[in-house]
């Protein structure tokens, strides 16, 4: 797939999810992307938030823009991503001058500014979302400890980075998502490859290490100590992202988790942390070697990085300088174990990573449900999605089990311009769904509207523990071709009524869309015919006029009962989901046809 290829694409997702004549292309686009971005780890769940306005400037005569698309906030409410996007439509691969992204950036700064100091709330109308957010910067702020502003576009930027900021007392990190970015992220189902780590330019030279070619094919092998504060430093620059995405949700990054006796040895003696520390696993996809200082191997770079096992570790020395300046990380060694993978196969290559993860993480409080990928329930639903055709005879619907594992098909099978159109058109990637949307769409459906809030990772992990449970209980869920249909069918449901509600609520969508499924859900309950969205491979008119009925009071209703707190933060408390239920919504007011078949 070209690069042209790949903005097409993308703009046909766009365009499928808005509605007729919708004007909403650019938080359309904006969700695609931060949808993405909090996938891959980059993010926390993120929330599309448009807001724009114009301010007096300090001068006082100088109108000022301000603008933001979206905003994401970690859980511990100690790292903060503002967005904003530039979206042009384009049909064509258009360079953005660098002048707009620089504007587009300063736009946001501006919104962040007025935040921080308390000034942005009282010139928002208090029944915009923005308000609430705009509340939420400002009691945070002086505690944040990350704070990132991003350019979503879908042209190709030439400065793809640009200098921190510092705005009221904190930095700022400015980074810009292009459609080259976007692309390379996408299209190899690998946005680690932007993990880098040059240790001549980090630790001075090449890592002395020990090098052992694997055997097998699949993997290299290294052992080396990494110098403290090279380990500091990489994850100042990386953070969360170090850390592999099936394990992430598990690993502590806040400050007031670091490990106490980490921290003393640190403070204390310094020098016998290797001997002290059990060191860390990591994998990386390209190793570059040459001969360190002493004239042995070493590691020039790895490219690829992810932590496995030691997060906790990496962590705890990032937060204990931070926290005691006078910490001496020169004195600091951690022993690593690094396995530089091999394998092309996507779905092989995540299996190898989850069983490098699960063994490294033996000791520790890993559930075996978050190292998922080689679980036979997903490849069962990955092979019903290579068998099973829709009612037409010819288009599949793709399970991706394995980032990547669509782009790879696409790949080997079409091997010609008129193969690979062939293929599109029967499995498009309006018909791919991947892990963490299987788990959104069936905990939806499962009227669990506030676990989906949590996050696609942690939704995942609730989705696994669940099956791991019923196997416990001897209620071990197989997989057959009803189950692939009625899956199927939740997605259709799912997207239908994402789409509905768009136009109809002003933030806070995802929030919206998942309540709504859990009221379709638990008013019709096994009344609802799953089998007919399948053989239609859609559902009916009657059926967006209901949704968009009960889109509409869910919207009300979570607005009511959030009583001022962020309706994003609200969504995903049991509380809220016992409060929008504990009065029934409206009975139907439409003839819904998947409604018609009687409950079992």
């Amino acid at each position: 797939m070209t690069l042209l290829d790949f903005l097409l694409e993308t703009q046909a997702e766009v365009k499928a999810q808005m509605s007729e004549g919708s004007p909403f292309a650019e938080l359309v686009f904006a969700e695609v992307v931060m949808q993405h971005l909090a996938e891959v780890g980059m993010t926390f769940e993120p929330v599309v938030c448009h807001y724009q306005a114009e301010v007096r400037g300090e001068s006082g005569r100088r109108r000022e823009k301000l603008r933001i698309t979206g905003y994401a906030v970690s859980e511990e409410m100690d790292q903060l991503d503002l967005f904003v996007s530039l979206y042009d439509e384009a049909e064509e691969l258009v360079s953005i001058p660098d002048s707009e992204t620089t504007a587009a950036v300063e736009q946001c700064l501006r919104f962040l500014t007025l935040c921080a100091s308390g000034k942005m709330a009282e010139e928002i109308d208090q029944s915009h979302d923005a308000h609430l957010l705009a509340l939420n910067i400002q009691s945070i702020y002086n505690d944040l400890e990350q704070i990132r502003v991003f350019v979503l576009t879908d042209r190709v930027a030439k400065s793809k980075s640009f200098k921190t900021k510092e705005i009221g007392g904190r930095s700022v990190k400015l980074e810009i998502m292009d459609i080259e970015r976007l692309f390379r992220h996408r299209s190899e189902g690998k946005p680690r490859d932007e993990l880098v780590v040059d240790f001549k330019e980090v630790s001075g030279s090449p890592l002395p290490c020990v090098f052992v070619p694997g055997d097998t094919g699949d993997y290299d092998y290294a052992l080396t100590a990494i110098p403290g504060e090279a380990l500091r430093f990489i994850y100042e620059k990386f953070g969360p992202r170090l850390l592999e995405a099936n394990v992430r949700s598990f690993l502590s990054v806040k400050a007031k988790g670091v490990n106490a006796g980490i921290q003393s040895t640190l403070r204390n003696a310094p020098e016998r942390f290797m001997a002290y520390n059990n060191g860390i696993v990591l994998v990386a996809d390209e190793m570059r070697l040459d001969r360190a200082a002493d004239g042995s191997p070493g590691i020039v770079w790895l490219r690829g990085m992810q932590i496995v096992n030691g997060g906790q570790t990496t962590a705890s020395i990032f937060f204990a300088k931070k926290k005691f300046g006078d910490t001496d990380l020169s004195r600091v060694r951690v022993p690593a174990k690094i396995i530089v993978m091999k394998e092309e196969d996507p779905a092989k290559e995540e299996a190898l990573v989850s069983d490098i993860s699960r063994f490294a993480n033996s000791q520790n409080a890993v559930r075996q449900s978050d190292l998922s990928a080689n679980k036979p329930f997903h490849v069962e639903i990955e092979r019903l999605s290579l068998s099973v055709y829709c009612p037409d005879g010819a288009g599949r619907w793709f399970y991706e089990r394995a980032a990547g594992s669509y782009n790879t098909l696409l790949s080997r099978e079409g091997t010609t311009a008129a193969k690979l159109r062939i293929l599109k058109e029967s499995v498009p990637t309006s018909r791919k769904i991947t892990k963490t949307e299987l788990a959104k769409y069936v905990m939806a459906w499962e009227a669990q509207p506030d676990v989906v809030g949590l996050g696609t990772q942690k939704c995942f992990d609730r989705f696994m523990s669940g099956l791991a449970t019923a196997e416990a209980e001897g209620r071990t869920v197989v997989p057959d071709v009803p189950y692939f249909k009625d899956l199927v069918a939740k997605a259709l449901i799912f997207k239908a009524v994402h789409k509905t509600a768009r136009p109809l609520v002003s933030a806070f969508l995802a929030n919206v869309a998942t309540y709504t499924v859990a009221v379709v859900s638990r008013t019709y309950g096994s009344a609802f015919d799953l089998e007919r969205v399948w053989s239609r491979q859609g559902v009916s008119p009657q059926f967006i006029e209901q949704v968009e009925v009960w889109a509409r009071e869910v919207n009300e209703r979570l607005h009511q009962t959030s009583n001022g707190k962020m309706i994003s933060e609200w969504a995903k408390r049991p509380e809220c989901k016992e409060a929008m239920f504990s009065r029934p919504f409206s009975a139907p007011v439409f003839d819904v046809p998947e409604a018609r078949r009687s409950a079992a």
